[in-house]
C-alpha cells in the first residue's frame, strides 16, 4: 500500500523527519574502526655498478658570439667523433646544456659615486654532454681523451645500473620481512593476535654515487694517462610501510 504524504497532518511530517535525522548517527556510531597497527621496514641490496654516467663541458671564449660559437662547434665535434672512436653509441650521447652568454666588463666608479653601465666585450659559448659509459673499463680512458680534445669543465661522475630491478626486489623482500618481524614481536609483546594485511605501501631511493667532480679530474688528466677510477657498488634501498588488523 502506498501512503501519499498529504495524507499525513504537518505535525506528523515533522516528527518523521526529525526521527530520520537523529537516527542516522546512531547507525555510524555502529560501526567501529578496525583494531590495527602500522610497522614500517627497510630494506638494501647492493649490486655492483654496470654503467658510468659522465658529464663534459666544452666552454669556449671570443670577441663575438659566431666565434666563440664556431670554435666552440669544432671542439664539441672532435669530442664526440672520439666518443663514438671509443664505442660509445648514439642513444648513449646527449647534449645536456647550451648556451650563449655575454661578457661584461664594468666600469671603474667615478669621483662623483656614478658608474657607467657595464659594455660586452666577448662572449662565452658552453656545451654540454652527457654520456652513458657500459664498458667501466674504458671510463678512464674516455675522461682522458676528452681533456685532450678540449672539454674544459664537467659536472660529476656517478656509476649507475642498467636494470636495478633484480636488486630492488631483493630490497623489497628484506623490508617486508623487518616489517612483519616488527610487527610480530609488537603484538606478542602487547599480548594480542596479528592479523591480516590491510594496507601496504613503498618508498625506493638509490642516491647516486660520485666519483669525484669531473673538473678536479680533469685538471689531474694532463699528467695521468688514464685516469684512475673506482667504480665500488651501488646500494638500493626500499621502505615499506604496512598496516595490520589486530586479533583481540
Amino acid at each position: 500500500m502506498v501512503v501519499l504524504m498529504k495524507e499525513f497532518p504537518r505535525y506528523l511530517i515533522g516528527v518523521l523527519t526529525s526521527a530520520v535525522l537523529v537516527a542516522t548517527p546512531a547507525i555510524a556510531q555502529d560501526k567501529e574502526p578496525t583494531p590495527r597497527i602500522m610497522v614500517s621496514g627497510e630494506g638494501t641490496a647492493t649490486v655492483a655498478p654496470d654503467m658510468a654516467i659522465l658529464n663534459f663541458t666544452v666552454t669556449r671564449e671570443a670577441d663575438t658570439a659566431r666565434e666563440a660559437l664556431d670554435a666552440n662547434t669544432e671542439a664539441m665535434a672532435k669530442v664526440l667523433e672520439a666518443m663514438k672512436a671509443e664505442g660509445i653509441e648514439d642513444r648513449d650521447l646527449q647534449t645536456a646544456d647550451f648556451s650563449i652568454e655575454p661578457k661584461y666588463q664594468f666600469p671603474d666608479r667615478k669621483a662623483s659615486g656614478e658608474q657607467d653601465p657595464p659594455r660586452i666585450v666577448g662572449y662565452f659559448v658552453r656545451n654540454g654532454l652527457t654520456v652513458r659509459v657500459r664498458d667501466l673499463d674504458r671510463v678512464g680512458d674516455i675522461l682522458d681523451r676528452s681533456v685532450t680534445l678540449g672539454v674544459n669543465q664537467g659536472g660529476q661522475v656517478s656509476f649507475t645500473n642498467d636494470d636495478p630491478s633484480e636488486a630492488l626486489t631483493d630490497a623489497r623482500i628484506k623490508a617486508i620481512q623487518e616489517a612483519m618481524a616488527k610487527a610480530k614481536t609488537l603484538t606478542d609483546t602487547a599480548g594480542v593476535g596479528l592479523g591480516k594485511v590491510l594496507e601496504i605501501s613503498e618508498s625506493a631511493f638509490q642516491p647516486p654515487i660520485p666519483l669525484a667532480r669531473t673538473k678536479v679530474v680533469m685538471m689531474e688528466a694532463a699528467d695521468a694517462a688514464p685516469v684512475p677510477v673506482a667504480a665500488g657498488e651501488n646500494a638500493y634501498s626500499v621502505t615499506v610501510t604496512v598496516t595490520f588488523a589486530l586479533d583481540q
